[in-house]
């Protein structure tokens, strides 16, 4: 399984705009928020692995 850093670039409705930190020349990945962790605001840093996101502390 594949393990990515995204950072919430921002949040439209029911989705929220992610960015990979490793590669952010890709553009944004939209993701329901329904799928993500409810406290998710703009700027948190998330870990997706095993087909789910939470949240990374700094």
């Amino acid at each position: 399984m594949n393990t990515f850093e995204y950072r919430v670039a921002g949040i439209d409705g029911d989705y929220a705009n992610l960015e990979r930190i490793d590669a952010p020349e890709e553009g944004y990945k939209p993701v329901a928020r329904a799928l993500l962790p409810p406290e998710i605001k703009e700027g948190t840093r998330l870990l997706y692995e095993m087909l789910q996101y939470r949240i990374l502390d700094d």
